[in-house]
């Protein structure tokens, strides 16, 4: 992160990529520069392309409210000198004459790709202090010939980060995942005793430190199976691989309880029980967070040499270009982000 953040006239720099322009990235990102809600001391630096934001603008009816548009990293710090709080950070990369809203375009994955490359150069550089990230398409960013299933892989990759670990944010409950973008047959595999004990350590070192978690509850773990199992009769998992963790992770001195029962722990972390929850796959966690708050849910990502935030619902291919997405889910990104900077959180 930049050093001398007192003496801006902004002191939070937030580098947002433009995600897939064929869904509602673009909309909801310009949707919150014009919104009460975004906090005032948050600089935005908008990675797209000039001429598909006149193009949304346009379609949505949505203002554009930028103080400057750059084409270099020197006129963006000479935005930034100069006190600018809304620019765009203009990346030709869309060809408006091939260019439709709702279709999956190897186009579109190639120019989301290409915003968070250059917003990850920002941030790395020092030029900006988070990412902020509205959504992309998986399957543009296969027909873009990207290798990379999301953006946590995308970010890894291009900071040199191993391992990058997501965890969402909703109203203040904390959930960790120990596998992600993986079919529930191979996630129930992935959970071993080891690799689960990894998990652990890595999510209760993350979780003990930063400002913005209550260092003095414990971390739980959720159960697999119905019940946590039943001491095998729905599953053996727990006996194997949850309790062998825990247990280990316990002897390391690591405050962390369960398996605890997946239709129970969410709620209990909710009530201020746990300071996070290790979910065991995707879905577990994802719901828990969107059923409580889905447009208030932020996706965190953790151990990259920045901070990132993220919206976490879908490009909406079905209403992109309508002018009817809403942009609370892209403004509580850009507040949290903001919050934990504030807070002196250090990656």
């Amino acid at each position: 992160m930049m050093k001398n953040m007192k003496s801006r006239s902004c002191p939070f720099r937030l580098a947002v990529p433009m995600g897939d322009p064929a869904g509602i990235g673009p909309e909801v990102v310009l949707k919150s520069l014009s919104s009460d809600s975004l906090e005032a001391d948050v600089c935005i630096v908008f990675i797209a392309d000039a001429r598909l934001l006149v193009h949304t603008s346009v379609d949505c009816g949505v203002p554009l409210r930028f103080d400057r548009t750059a084409r270099s990293e020197e006129e963006l710090k000479d935005a930034l000198r100069d006190g600018a709080k809304r620019i765009n950070f203009d990346l030709p990369c869309v060809d408006l004459d091939r260019f439709s809203y709702g279709k999956i375009d190897a186009m579109c994955g190639l120019a989301a790709y290409r915003c968070v490359e250059k917003a990850t150069e920002l941030a790395m550089s020092g030029i900006c202090d988070a990412i902020v990230t509205p959504p992309l398409h998986k399957e543009a960013l296969k027909a873009a010939g990207i290798a990379h299933v999301g953006y946590t892989e995308i970010l890894g990759t291009l900071s040199g980060s191993e391992n990058p670990v997501t965890m969402f944010d909703t109203l203040g409950m904390k959930i960790f995942f120990h596998t992600r973008h993986l079919s529930l047959r191979q996630a129930c595999d992935a959970v071993t005793k080891e690799s689960l004990l990894d998990s652990i350590i890595v999510c209760d070192a993350i979780s003990s430190n930063p400002p913005g978690f209550n260092v003095g509850l414990p971390l739980a773990v959720a159960g697999l199976n119905p019940h946590c199992g039943e001491h095998g009769l729905f599953g053996d998992e727990e006996l194997t691989a949850v309790e062998p963790a825990v247990g280990m992770a316990r002897k390391l001195g690591i405050d962390v309880v369960g398996p605890i029962g997946a239709d129970s722990v969410f709620h209990q972390a909710k009530t201020g029980r746990f300071r996070a929850v290790l979910s065991l796959y995707h879905d577990q966690g994802h719901i828990a967070a969107k059923t409580l708050d889905f447009e208030r849910t932020v996706s965190v990502t953790w151990k990259l040499p920045f901070l990132r935030t993220s919206v976490d619902h879908g490009t909406a291919f079905d209403i992109a270009g309508k002018g009817v997405a809403s942009p609370i889910s892209m403004i509580e990104a850009m507040n949290v982000a903001k919050r934990y900077l504030s807070a002196g959180v250090r990656l």
